[in-house]
């Protein structure tokens, strides 16, 4: 059997995909590094910046969107305040107690310095950390497993989806468990007549064998942290789909697996061209969800929020005026989400250039002015505590500044 043909054969039989391998000698007892998470939530299709963190000061925001903006706090369906000049969407209420315990910051008016309004570039080139090189064969959520320090388990990262995304595509091993009631079925390979024969197949010690057998005890070490609580949950009846239900099995996995360090998850449906809403709508429809999983996340982790990071980003922001249709068009400058271990919040970072026509970005969209991997390399230095050297080898071509989030992170 060849590579690519067992790769598949191994990704079908488990539920478990695992990149190409390194030698690495894991011990699934034993934590990995400094006991440090980092989990990215990636938000795909472009959602609207302006209307997560509404600049409710800015008169230019509500004479581009006359329909559609998000009134002023105080207002029915007003924006809940944050500074007295930007607010939180109302569907994100769940989010507003981290935000006041000073857990939570945004970072506006952030993203990639490349000029595509392709959502599909875009995405490349958020997730390989090289904007504007679509060379780069690795992603940087992959490299950075590569200078993590401690020893590597087959769950030190995972990723929550259907497929392995290319965040995380790359040499080293990354487990990949589907999303949903799918995750814990019981596949192929748990068959004991089938395991028992693939275990006789590949019991060496070569790279296919390494791979199967550590992609066996991947499935094997996250069913476990799953299983338990799924079942009391569920109570017999199939779990509901959404990020709510997904976050909350991130969380356990995060609890139990004291090898877990990295863990991605993305979610679709933020490419809002007709019918928006406001603070009623389709948009408000998907944050709703989203910001009950992510203070579910936060819940659900209990002490080990403190060792963890959540980054939530997307791939570029919508236009400042609405369209003929009640919607936004693709855009520029957006708004990163920060919460967890370590942040200094109850504040909106970064250099906000304001919507007047003047400063907008070709005359349209919201001036990126904090380069997203600034962001990501503040995170990896302050969180994780990698190295100068070690930040750049997983973000090469990293740019100076950053001076606009200083104090973002204080561990």
């Amino acid at each position: 059997m060849d590579r690519r043909t067992f790769c598949k054969t191994l990704a079908g039989a488990t539920g478990i995909t695992l990149a190409p391998l390194r030698r690495s000698g894991w011990a699934a007892s034993a934590p990995s590094g400094n006991g440090k998470r980092l989990v990215v939530v990636m938000l795909r299709g472009a959602v609207d910046g302006l209307s997560v963190v509404v600049p409710y000061g800015d008169p230019s925001y509500y004479r581009a969107r006359t329909a559609i903006a998000i009134a002023p706090p105080g207002n029915a369906g007003g924006a809940l305040d944050l500074d007295g000049h930007f607010g939180l969407h109302p569907a994100l209420a769940p989010l507003l107690p981290l935000w006041q315990q000073g857990t939570l910051a945004f970072v506006h008016a952030s993203g990639s310095p490349d000029a595509t309004r392709s959502h599909f570039d875009a995405q490349d080139y958020m997730e390989s950390g090289t904007p504007g090189r679509k060379s780069t064969p690795d992603g940087w959520m992959n490299r950075l497993i590569g200078v993590l320090p401690g020893p590597h388990a087959p769950t030190t990262a995972v990723s929550l989806g259907a497929v392995l995304p290319r965040v995380l595509s790359g040499p080293n091993a990354v487990a990949n468990l589907p999303a949903g009631p799918s995750a814990v079925r019981p596949a192929a390979l748990d068959r004991p007549e089938v395991s028992a024969a693939f275990d006789r197949l590949y019991a060496g010690d070569d790279r296919i064998a390494t791979a199967y057998q550590e992609g066996r005890s991947a499935r094997r070490e996250m069913l476990s942290d799953l299983a338990e609580e799924m079942q009391a949950a569920d109570n017999g009846g199939a779990a509901p789909a959404g990020f709510p239900q997904e976050a909350g099995r991130l969380a356990t996995l995060v609890r139990r697996d004291a090898n877990l360090r990295l863990a991605f998850v993305s979610l679709g449906g933020w490419d809002t061209h007709v019918n928006q809403g406001g603070a009623q709508g389709q948009l408000a429809n998907h944050l709703r969800p989203l910001g009950e999983g992510l203070a579910g996340l936060a819940q659900g982790l209990g002490p080990e929020l403190a060792n963890t990071l959540i980054v939530v980003m997307s791939e570029f922001g919508r236009t400042v005026r609405q369209n003929g249709n009640g919607g936004t068009d693709h855009g520029h400058g957006n708004a990163m989400w920060v919460l967890g271990g370590g942040v200094a919040g109850r504040r909106i970072y970064g250099e906000w250039p304001g919507l007047a026509d003047a400063s907008l970005y070709q005359g349209r969209d919201l001036a990126v002015t904090t380069d997203f991997r600034l962001v990501l390399a503040r995170a990896l230095e302050r969180h994780l505590r990698l190295t100068d050297t070690q930040v750049q080898a997983v973000l090469p071509g990293l740019p100076a500044g950053g001076q606009a989030l200083s104090g973002l992170l204080t561990a």
